[in-house]
Parts: C-alpha cells; sequence; structure tokens
C-alpha cells in the first residue's frame, strides 16, 4: 500500500503530560495541577510535576523525532505558562519555551503543528466558573492572540481544542477528569462554550493570517454490537435509533456547529432535559461556525451501543436514557479498550462524506500495551500489529475517497496518561520515569521504516 506523495507522518503529545517543570518560569497553575494532587483522582497518586522532562530535554526529544524521519510534530501550549491566571499580559519566560521548541523543530526539518488546548485550563479560570462561565471562551480568544503574535510568523498550521467532548464530558459530567465536577447540565454548558471559544479563536488566528485551522475531535464509528465484526449487519430500528443517537451526541454535537453552523435535534433535546437551553445565545452558532481548514480525528476504537429501555442516561452522556453501551467482540489494549483497525476506515469516509469541504488528518491514533524493557529494547510486537492494522484502514479510507492529509501517531513518547497516571504506555519510545532515558521501541524502528519509504 502506497500512500499520497505529500502524506504527512508525525507523531503528537501533549504539554501536561510530557512537560513537567509545572513550577518553572513563571507557570501558573492548572486544573490537572489541582485534580492531580487532590488523593484518589489519579492512579498511584501521580502527577506531572515532572513527567517525560520535556520542558528540559526537548532538544534531545527533537533530535529522536528527526532520527525517525518525522514530518510533523503536533505539540500543546500549556496556557497557564502563556498567561498563568488565564488572562492578561503574556508571560515571557513561559512563550520562550515554545519559541526555542519551534525553532528546535524547524533547524530539524519538522513542522510543528500547535494545538492551543489540550485541557490545561488556568486554574484561576476554573475558580471562576472554568468552561461553564461563557467569559472563558473569550479569555481562549485572548490566549489564541497572544500565543499567534509570538510564533505565528514560524507556526502555519494550528488546532484550537483538541477533543471538546472530553473536557466537557468527563471533565464536568463525570468528573473523571480536571476538573472534576459531576454535572450534566454543567458538562452541556462547558461543551457550548469550548466551541463558543474554538470560533472567537478561529476567526482571531485567522485575521492575524493563520495558515491552516483545524478542530481536534475525538470521534468512533458507532456501531451495535453485531456491526463490530460485520459491517453489512442490519441493526434492529430501536438499535440504529441508539446509534444514531450517540453519534450525534459524541461527533455531531461538536462538528455539525463548527461546520454546518447548527446543533443535532439530539444534543438540543439533551439539554433541554438538564438546565435548558439558556446558554445558547443569539449569534453564537454563527460565532462557532467560523471556517476551518482541517478536522483533527483521535480514534482508538469504537463506542458499541444498543437500544436499553429504561436504563437511565450514562453520566458522561447526557442524552442516552434507553441506550446501553454495549462491549465490543475483539481482542483489547492494555486500556481495555477493543481494537478494531477497520473502524478507523469507517470513520473517516463516513466524516469525509457529512463534512466534504474541510479536509481530515489522523491527530491521534495508537494503543497502549504492558511494554518491558529487555537487553536495552522494547520488543512491542502488539503496537506494531495494532499500527499496521490501523494504517492499512488509513490507506482504504483514502482509496475510498477520504481527503485525508497526514497520520500523527501517539504518542511520541510514554507519558502521564490523565487518570490512569503512569501505569499505561502509549509511546513508540520508552521513558524510564526515574532516569529519564529514552529508549526507542521496536514499533517506532518500524514506523521510521513505513515513513522512509511511504508505504506498508
Amino acid at each position: 500500500m502506497i500512500f499520497p506523495e505529500k502524506f504527512v507522518w508525525g507523531a503528537a503529545t501533549a504539554a501536561y503530560q510530557i512537560e513537567g517543570a509545572v513550577k518553572e518560569d513563571g507557570r501558573g497553575q492548572s486544573i490537572w495541577d489541582t485534580f492531580s494532587h487532590s488523593p484518589g483522582n489519579v492512579a498511584d497518586g501521580d502527577t506531572g510535576d515532572v513527567a517525560c522532562d520535556h520542558y528540559h530535554r526537548y532538544r534531545d526529544d527533537v533530535a529522536l523525532m528527526r532520527e525517525l524521519g518525522l514530518a510533523a510534530y503536533r505539540f500543546s501550549v500549556a496556557w497557564p505558562r502563556v498567561q498563568p491566571d488565564g488572562r492578561g499580559p503574556a508571560n515571557p519566560r513561559g512563550l520562550a519555551f515554545y519559541d526555542r521548541l519551534v525553532d528546535e523543530l524547524l533547524e530539524a526539518g519538522i513542522a510543528p503543528y500547535l494545538t492551543l488546548y489540550h485541557w490545561d485550563l488556568p486554574q484561576a479560570l476554573e475558580d471562576r466558573g472554568g468552561w461553564t462561565d461563557r467569559d472563558t471562551a473569550f479569555r481562549f480568544a485572548d490566549y489564541a492572540a497572544v500565543v499567534h503574535d509570538r510564533l505565528g510568523d514560524r507556526v502555519h498550521d494550528w488546532a484550537t481544542l483538541n477533543e471538546p467532548w472530553v473536557a466537557a464530558f468527563l471533565g464536568y459530567g463525570n468528573g473523571v477528569h480536571a476538573p472534576g465536577r459531576r454535572s450534566p447540565a454543567d458538562a452541556l454548558r462547558a461543551a457550548h462554550h469550548l466551541l463558543v471559544g474554538h470560533g472567537l479563536a478561529a476567526a482571531r488566528l485567522r485575521e492575524a493570517g493563520a495558515g491552516s485551522i483545524m478542530l481536534v475531535v475525538n470521534s468512533s464509528p458507532v456501531l451495535t454490537p453485531a456491526q463490530v465484526n460485520d459491517p453489512a449487519a442490519v441493526p434492529a430500528e430501536a438499535d440504529a435509533a441508539a446509534v444514531d443517537r450517540v453519534h450525534a451526541l459524541l461527533t455531531r454535537q461538536f462538528l455539525d456547529p463548527a461546520v454546518h453552523g447548527r446543533y443535532p435535534e439530539e444534543v438540543l433535546a439533551a439539554a433541554g432535559r438538564n438546565g435548558g437551553t439558556g446558554h445558547l445565545l443569539d449569534g453564537d452558532l454563527e460565532v462557532i461556525n467560523a471556517p476551518i481548514d482541517l478536522i483533527g480525528i483521535n480514534y482508538y476504537n469504537p463506542c458499541v451501543v444498543e437500544a436499553g429501555p429504561g436504563l437511565p442516561a450514562d453520566a458522561a452522556w447526557p442524552g442516552s436514557e434507553d441506550i446501553r453501551f454495549a462491549p465490543a467482540d475483539a481482542p483489547v489494549t492494555a486500556m481495555g479498550w477493543p481494537i478494531v483497525p477497520d473502524g478507523l476506515s469507517r470513520l473517516l469516509v463516513r466524516l469525509s462524506q457529512d463534512y466534504p469541504d474541510v479536509g481530515l488528518m489522523v491527530t491521534e491514533n495508537g494503543a497502549a500495551f504492558d511494554d518491558v524493557v529487555e537487553d536495552g529494547r522494547v520488543h512491542d510486537a502488539d503496537r506494531v500489529a495494532y499500527l499496521r492494522g490501523h494504517l492499512r484502514e488509513v490507506g482504504r479510507a483514502i482509496e475510498a475517497g477520504a481527503d485525508l492529509r497526514g497520520y500523527l501517531v501517539w504518542s511520541l513518547l510514554d507519558n502521564f496518561e490523565w487518570a490512569e497516571g503512569y501505569r499505561r504506555r502509549f509511546g513508540i519510545v520508552h521513558v524510564d520515569y526515574a532516569t529519564q532515558v529514552r529508549v526507542l521501541k521496536d514499533s517506532a524502528l518500524w514506523y521510521r521504516d513505513v515513513i522512509a519509504t511511504n508505504r506498508l
């Protein structure tokens, strides 16, 4: 399988997961600092205080990227490093780190793909209401302008938000992510204000001359249990209705407003049953519908549902009444996530049909396995098989007409995996957290060969 000539190969990370240095050079506190330091929130009491120490070791990490032949590196900027309180003038020492990182990437021939928000909201803004407070959207737009003003002369590719569904519904709905709130009404308000922030920031970036603007969503094909292994399976009417509703709550809730300027009826109905729609103000959809160039797709596994009469809504899924979230008949990763490679091609084809005027990029795809270092090597055959299977489906989606521009593996480095702490390893580069020694796993060497030949 040969990929298109200008297909972009790269890897992705996020600031809180790798940077460390949480109290250096004027960085303020984020909601993940607060959340991870609160007992019981993160496995083993882990925090991102040190993580991969990327803040000090970025030059070595960029050298690894260069060795692997990466053409692109997607990283996030830590908002509290740039604006410690989430507002006001920039912290020059915080911005200087990203200056150095961008210059190092460009020197290595690697394109920086910058994500403005990967969940590390300044705690000072959360204290004022966080994403349930409409003002946070305007503060986010100001922050976007500050970062672009400093880096826009060298960064062409910009993403506003990473996975707003996770930020809203795991952060404010069921509380398993920061800031740890448990309110369906708050989650729906947060989701809307995240989108308003995206639209405002996209407009500011466009006005400032940004080359490419992207919204990154975690999306999955929503399937019945039978459809996991048989795409041709025809679901019962009630199961098909459950599939459509969950697809609206997961994917269309964000992409329909951003691309088409409207909310799905299923989302409006969910809001109506959970605090109402008073937070949806006139003109908001026009703001959210700011033009974007790419949709970033983070894919790990399908979402499997069926009708479940009488079941209450899941805490992370307001609007999911009478729906059962079902297991998939498939092998699983160390996260317990089912491995269904052709779910990626099904998803990419569907999105290219639903949003034909916007290009696509796989901005995250990867897997956690229980890696072991043996004689200085990590023989992660399971990850190689996972990546091979999913890249095959990337190729098939392109052959089927999906306008897919590139693929960024998750993740470059083993890192702080949010509520799972350090016990889950997603990296193609192994990190010994005690010594900070990096080791290229077999998957990294395999990926290097794919990049070099542009083929499977």
